[in-house]
C-alpha cells in the first residue's frame, strides 16, 4: 500500500472550506477518480463483490491520496431506465420508458429502504481517526427524469401535460430525499453529495422557471435535510449555471459547488465571483489536466491554493472527476502541490 501524501486525515479540515473559512492546512476535494487509479493508491484489488469491503477499498485510496474522506454511494437504490448504447456520446433520448400517464403508472418505482445502508455504520471501526466519508446519488432530481422521461419528450411534455410532469418530477424528487434523510443518519458520513447536472456549456437544460417550479424545491429539501442532520450540502452539477446561481446560494442554500469548465467560466473567474457565499471545490479544468505538462498543472494549481489561501472556502481538484484517460502522472501532479512540492 503507497502513501502519495503523507498526511493523516482531519474532515474537520475540510469542514472549514465547506463553511467558507481558511483550512488549517490546503484541502484536496474530488467527486471520483476511477478504478485504475484507486487500485494504484489503494495498492491492491479489492473484493468488488462485498460492499464493506469495497467500500474500504475506496476509504484506503483516498486517504492514501491526501483526502480527508472517501466518497461513496449510500446504497445500490436507483431508478432503472431502459438499456441505452455506450458510444462516445450518449443521447438524452435513449433509454427512456415513461412517456404518457399509463406508462408513469405502471413504471415500478423502487423504494430507497428496501435497499441495505448498514455498511454506513459497519464501516466505522475501518474508518481512519479523523476520516468521514461524503455520500452521492444515484444521479439527481432532474437527471433521473430525464432518463426516466428521455430530454425531447420532457420538453414537449412541459407544455402538453404539466401536470404529468409535476407527478414525475415529485415521484423522483421524494424518492431521493428518503435516500439522502437514510444516509445523513450515519455518524461515519461527514457530508452529503447532490450530483444532478443541470446544464449545457452555453445554458441550463431547461428554462430556469421549469428549474425553479419543477426541480429546485426538491434540492432544497435535501440541503435541509443535510442541515438538520447538521451536515454540509455539496451540488455537483455540470454545465453554465450563471442563470441559476442565486437560486443555488440564497434558495437552496448549498454549502459548495463542484464542477467547473474553462470554457464556461474558469474556477479562477469563478472563485472571484462567488467567494465567499459559497465554498469552491476542484476547478481545474480536466482536458487542461489532460493535455497539460505536469509542471504546468502544478503551475495553476499552487496558483489557485495562493489565490484562496487568505480567503478560505476552496479546496483543489479537478474540475469533475479523473477518468481513465487522465494521465496518472498529471493528476499525481495536482494532487501533489498540496505538499509544497
Amino acid at each position: 500500500m503507497g502513501r502519495y501524501i503523507m498526511r493523516e486525515p482531519d474532515f474537520n479540515n475540510l469542514l472549514k472550506v465547506l463553511n467558507k473559512k481558511v483550512p488549517d492546512r490546503p484541502t484536496l476535494f474530488e467527486f471520483f477518480l476511477n478504478d485504475k487509479l484507486y487500485r494504484l493508491l489503494a495498492g491492491y484489488v479489492p473484493e468488488y463483490e462485498d460492499k464493506l469491503k469495497y467500500n474500504k477499498f475506496l476509504v484506503d485510496a483516498f486517504k492514501n491520496a491526501g483526502y480527508d474522506y472517501a466518497d461513496v454511494k449510500g446504497s445500490d437504490f436507483s431508478f432503472p431506465a431502459g438499456s441505452i448504447h455506450h458510444g462516445k456520446t450518449i443521447s438524452l433520448n435513449e433509454g427512456s420508458v415513461i412517456h404518457d400517464r399509463e406508462s408513469f403508472e405502471k413504471y415500478k418505482w423502487q423504494n430507497p429502504e428496501d435497499y441495505d445502508y448498514t455498511w454506513l455504520d459497519k464501516i466505522k471501526n475501518d474508518l481512519p481517526d479523523g476520516m468521514k466519508l461524503i455520500v452521492w446519488g444515484p444521479g439527481g432530481v432532474l437527471e433521473n427524469v430525464t432518463s426516466l422521461v428521455g430530454y425531447d419528450n420532457l420538453c414537449y411534455m412541459l407544455f402538453e401535460d404539466p401536470e404529468l410532469v409535476q407527478d414525475i418530477f415529485d415521484a423522483v424528487g421524494s424518492k431521493l430525499l428518503r435516500y439522502y434523510e437514510i444516509c445523513s443518519t450515519f455518524d461515519s458520513v461527514g457530508a452529503l453529495i447532490s450530483n444532478d447536472d443541470w446544464g449545457f456549456n452555453t445554458s441550463t437544460l431547461l428554462n430556469p422557471k421549469h428549474l425553479r417550479k419543477y426541480v429546485f424545491p426538491w434540492h432544497k429539501k435535501i440541503v435541509q435535510t443535510a442541515h438538520s442532520a447538521g451536515k454540509p450540502a455539496i451540488l455537483h452539477s455540470c454545465g453554465n449555471l450563471k442563470n441559476v446561481m442565486e437560486d443555488m446560494i440564497e434558495d437552496m442554500k448549498y454549502d459548495a459547488k463542484h464542477s467547473y469548465e474553462d470554457k464556461i467560466m474558469p474556477v479562477e473567474d469563478f472563485y472571484e465571483k462567488y467567494n465567499p457565499r459559497i465554498a469552491v471545490l476542484g476547478g481545474i479544468d480536466v482536458n487542461f489536466v489532460c493535455h497539460s505538462t505536469p509542471e504546468e498543472i502544478k503551475k495553476r494549481s499552487r496558483a489557485m491554493i495562493e489565490r484562496a489561501q487568505d480567503r478560505g472556502g476552496y479546496a483543489l481538484g479537478t474540475g469533475n472527476s479523473v477518468p481513465e484517460y487522465v494521465p496518472i502522472e498529471n493528476y499525481l501532479a495536482m494532487i501533489s502541490v498540496i505538499s509544497g512540492t
